[in-house]
């Protein structure tokens, strides 16, 4: 039976982070079960961008620290690092909070530069991967996940937190080839399988509801989760945020894997009363994702029911990261006529619908938003 463990923790203050952590470390059986002395363990953070912890787009720092103390305490040697959508990991990480925490402690950045090709046998979507140096330099990897919402995939929790084991670039072509929902979260499944974290520790003391995974608002949630079973996780933030996990693609994918369980009499709770954690006002779309990808209606169905990003002219700054970012060719963001004085327009017949455009806005400035013909068929 798959174990998640469910911490209160009401705020970043260091010695009450640490305190909960190990904890919950404690009832998983203790730190020995996930990383021996004298063992290289790569901490896996989310450091989606380099954005400042107040955001709540990355690790906060203080979960980081603790976890990197409760590591050295046991003797175990400590790497870290990420792959960010843009930028350079060293950047980022600073930014974010955690370069400090790492220098405190002389934790070297692990290589998320060079990548290694590999065949996954045991893959199902996806057999070939190029993976992060980093991987192969460690004996294990310990995951530490942010509790946010995502516009493709819902939520991005455990599981998608092994994408940053990508290099850089490369996840712009997986976005490519695999648009859909579904698709892409059959591609994490097996990623996740193959970089398999010994232990995921999930920071929820403040989460990101509506517009994640950057453009989003900071919620409390008081939480700090534990397992060895992401799917398990994963689910059981579902349904602490009233979302049906079985409507995230990842969770479901993963269980169809035989990677965990999301079925509640197969998760022992330990820790503090589940109840107590419930928030049902968190934005989170809990509609089921639909997808139209077959038959030769799919063109039709795609640009009038699934759900497409548009810029709030008045928010956006015209940085360029979107028309970057877009892994579509021809783009489907530009700058027409080159003019980077204007707000970038769309071509909604190139846009695949991965939502990369919006997952990456510095200022919120991209949302997604449902079709006339959908809402009218969501409502009959």
């Amino acid at each position: 039976m798959s174990k998640v463990v469910l911490i209160r923790c009401e705020s970043y203050e260091y010695d009450t982070v640490k305190t909960s952590i190990e904890r919950g470390i404690s009832l998983l059986g203790g730190i020995s079960l996930f990383a021996k002395k004298g063992e290289n363990i790569l901490l896996k953070p989310n450091i989606l961008v380099g954005d400042t912890p107040e955001k709540c787009v990355t690790t906060n720092p203080a979960v980081f620290k603790a976890v990197i103390e409760i590591l050295i305490s046991a003797g175990v040697n400590v790497t870290y690092g990420d792959s960010p959508a843009i930028g350079k990991t060293s950047k980022a990480a600073k930014k974010a909070g955690l370069a400090r925490v790492a220098d405190e402690f002389n934790i070297k950045l692990a290589d998320f530069k060079t990548g290694i090709d590999v065949f996954f046998d045991k893959g199902i979507q996806n057999r070939r991967f190029t993976i992060a140096k980093a991987v192969f330099d460690a004996d294990g990897v310990i995951s530490l996940p942010k509790l946010k919402t995502h516009g493709l995939e819902k939520f991005t929790g455990a599981i998608k937190n092994q994408f940053g084991c990508v290099p850089g670039v490369l996840k712009g072509e997986f976005h490519l080839k695999l648009p859909g929902a579904d698709d892409f979260a059959k591609m994490l499944v097996d990623l996740n399988k193959f970089v398999d974290p010994r232990l995921y520790i999930m920071d929820g003391i403040y989460g990101m509801e509506g517009n994640g995974p950057r453009g989003g608002t900071p919620k409390k949630m008081n939480i700090l989760l534990l397992s060895s079973d992401p799917v398990a996780l994963d689910a059981i933030v579902c349904r602490l945020i009233k979302l049906n996990p079985e409507y995230v693609p990842t969770i479901r994918y993963g269980y169809q894997a035989g990677m965990g369980s999301f079925l509640k009499d197969e998760i022992e709770l330990m820790g503090d009363d589940f109840e107590s954690f419930i928030t049902e006002d968190f934005k989170i779309n809990r509609k089921p994702i639909k997808s139209y990808k077959s038959g030769f209606l799919s063109g039709f169905m795609n640009n009038r029911l699934v759900s497409k990003p548009y810029i709030e002219k008045e928010k956006c700054v015209r940085c360029g990261v979107c028309v970057t970012l877009c892994p579509a060719d021809p783009k489907a963001v530009f700058f027409k006529d080159n003019d980077k004085s204007i707000v970038p327009v769309y071509n909604y017949d190139n846009c695949i619908k991965c939502f990369c455009c919006q997952e990456i806005c510095p200022e919120s400035a991209i949302h997604l938003k449902t079709p006339i013909l959908r809402k009218i068929i969501n409502f009959i």
